[in-house]
């Protein structure tokens, strides 16, 4: 009996033992569990911790690009506009405009047309400003950098000019610009149209517009007071326009200009320019029409205004953001 005590007392140490070497062995793994599981949840935080620097330096270096790109952007656009006619050719400034076309005395008066009707007190008057002459990148790029709808109308590639067409195709909207025989002009553009073109060359030369610039809807014409007082030569150029859904604009460089007549014969509506904005280079000048367009387009509703990309033109735009503000301003195919 004392015996069989003794075993029984022996077989119970020894299972306390391997139970007491158990619970050891499994508190050392556990506690090895939880020391590898807090070293390894430090290291993540820590990597954590690099990644959301890591992406938080990031963010301030684009957010640093964009500060400093919106900066670039409000630098004076006097600094851009210096470039303006950096890639054109070399020409004085009076012989870059329309000054030779253009009699202010006789063309003072607006062309006839109808009222808008104002159907809302929120309705404004609309203004478009189209600018003539874009031949050249640094052109394009200045007219844009004023972030307003502004209507460049290119003139047809020479060899001056050779992308004109190119940089038009960019665009979302375009107007091409005729060069058309003048009565006195001696520096005529190589596709000028003539008083006595026939009717298959004025075809041509319209089907190769059509070629070079696919999405013209709007021409008017460079120079061309010669041309545009003819009635028999604006009526070949109206039919083959009319004929190719496109158009006509007059620039207006005569008083005697006969497309009011012919369009009038054609049942077309006449679209005419209503000021030129730079005759006089002088930027204050250019202001001054600019407020002489904003107050026709309120008298009559709409108004039609004509520049160049020169450089006091452009900053005489700018400098009449503001004073826009007054008018809906348009590209023309908003008008007609």
């Amino acid at each position: 009996m004392t015996k069989r005590k003794q075993k029984k007392s022996k077989t119970s140490s020894h299972l306390l033992t391997y139970i007491a070497w158990t619970l050891a062995f499994v508190t050392v793994i556990l506690a090895s569990l939880a020391i590898g599981y807090y070293l390894g949840f430090n290291d993540a935080q820590s990597q954590a911790k690099e990644q959301m620097s890591s992406k938080e330096k990031k963010r301030l270096a684009v957010l640093k690009k964009l500060e400093d790109a919106s900066k670039e952007d409000k630098k004076s656009v006097n600094t851009r506009l210096k470039e303006v006619l950096k890639e054109a050719p070399q020409k004085k400034e009076e012989d870059l405009d329309a000054r030779h076309e253009y009699d202010p005395n006789k063309l003072a008066k607006p062309p006839v047309r109808e009222k808008i009707k104002i159907v809302s007190p929120d309705q404004k008057p609309k203004l478009a400003i189209i600018l003539d002459d874009v031949s050249v990148r640094s052109q394009v790029e200045a007219i844009k950098n004023l972030n307003l709808p502004l209507t460049m109308s290119f003139l047809p590639p020479s060899k001056h000019r050779p992308n004109s067409a190119k940089l038009a195709q960019n665009e979302s909207f375009y107007m091409v610009h005729l060069p058309m025989e003048a009565m006195s002009f001696t520096k005529e553009e190589p596709f000028t149209l003539r008083v006595d073109d026939s009717q298959d060359k004025i075809s041509n030369r319209i089907q190769k517009l059509k070629e070079l610039f696919p999405k013209v809807r709007y021409i008017n014409n460079h120079t061309g007071s010669k041309f545009t007082s003819n009635e028999r030569a604006v009526n070949k150029l109206i039919y083959e326009l009319k004929k190719n859904n496109i158009n006509f604009i007059d620039s207006r460089t005569i008083a005697d200009t006969k497309v009011p007549k012919v369009m009038k014969n054609y049942g077309m509506k006449y679209i005419g320019r209503d000021v030129f904005l730079d005759h006089h280079s002088d930027k204050n000048y250019v202001k001054s029409q600019i407020k002489r367009a904003i107050k026709i387009a309120k008298e009559h509703g709409t108004a039609i205004a004509i520049g160049h990309p020169h450089k006091n033109t452009l900053l005489a735009i700018k400098e009449s953001k503001e004073l826009l503000r007054e008018v809906d301003l348009v590209r023309v195919n908003r008008i007609y």
